[in-house]
């Protein structure tokens, strides 16, 4: 369900979006939206490959921010020049881009499009978003740190409250946490200001691992997230490789440049005359688990010879 306030700030824009959403000009080049919290390279790069150049047959209009009301007027904005496909990259800009437009195909790259209820299901989402469904193994991220560390009792857990998904994160690490006999300390942050009093908060708790839940502003504010929990030599789990890149310890979760390229087929589809409603809603399938091992030295940790095993991709 489409949360109210949101409805509120673009209630004035819908007037003006009925009437211009299918006026969309004949012409060469078409137009694609992108909203969301960070620039989709691999999605244009992926368009490219397939026909779609810029300054050629097509134009992007990029609005990118965490912001949900800032988002909620990009969304809104996004519909009334208008574009003519929308690529929302996750559960927030989905939500608001559906609340501007009912008519603009919108292509999801977010946890649960269908809880969100943004699709009304997978086979078949009806209205006009379509798209990738991502899977955010909260819980296996969880277990599979507790496998790397086996001491680690306590774990601090971070969530952002303003994430649609998040009771769900929490539902899931909880049911992990009791399975393997951890103690899971929850920690908030919903503003990039916050992050280094959070972190010292967690700090003071002690607890003997760190996790974070995927979330936007989290990915947009990694290398700060990094840098805060590497000042109280934290051993840490995130979502993506990108993080171990930057000096996290360990990821698990989807690739996310692999769903973006899949996006990018779906856009082309649209833009030659696939209707939303005849694209289902695909979920990732791939998953990576990434470890840094020059973090695990410099915290004096040794990381378990299974998970080594499993690992895709290992920075030393």
């Amino acid at each position: 369900m489409i949360d109210k306030g949101l409805g509120l700030i673009v209630a004035f824009a819908l007037l003006a979006v009925a009437l211009a959403a299918e006026a969309q000009p004949a012409g060469t080049v078409r137009t694609i939206g992108i909203i969301g919290h960070t620039p989709a390279d691999s999605f244009e790069a992926s368009l490219r490959e397939l026909g779609w150049v810029a300054g050629n047959n097509v134009r992007f209009e990029r609005r990118v921010s965490t912001d949900p009301t800032k988002l909620t007027l990009f969304a809104a904005e996004l519909a009334r020049i208008p574009v003519d496909v929308i690529f929302a990259g996750n559960a927030l800009a989905t939500r608001v881009a559906a609340a501007a437009t009912g008519v603009i195909p919108i292509i999801t790259v977010s946890a649960d499009p269908v809880k969100a209820g943004a699709a009304s299901s997978l086979a078949r989402p009806g209205a006009n978003v379509t798209g990738f469904a991502i899977t955010h193994p909260m819980g296996k991220r969880l277990e599979m740190l507790v496998e790397a560390l086996p001491t680690a009792r306590r774990v601090a857990f971070l969530t952002n409250p303003t994430n649609p998904n998040t009771v769900e994160f929490r539902r899931e690490a909880e049911a992990v946490a009791r399975a393997k006999g951890v103690k899971l300390l929850s920690f908030e942050v919903s503003a990039p200001e916050q992050i280094e009093s959070v972190i010292a908060t967690v700090a003071k708790a002690r607890p003997d691992a760190f996790v974070a839940a995927g979330d936007p502003l989290l990915w947009t504010t990694h290398q700060r997230l990094i840098e805060a929990v590497a000042r109280h030599r934290l051993p840490t789990m995130w979502e993506s490789g990108t993080w171990v890149e930057a000096g996290g310890l360990m990821a698990y979760g989807a690739n996310p440049d692999d769903l973006y390229r899949r996006a990018a087929t779906y856009a082309d589809r649209i833009l030659k005359g696939t209707k939303p409603t005849d694209l289902p809603i695909d979920q990732a399938t791939k998953f990576e688990l990434a470890v840094n091992l020059k973090t695990a030295r410099t915290l004096n940790i040794t990381i378990s010879s299974p998970v080594l095993l499993r690992a895709d991709h290992v920075v030393q």
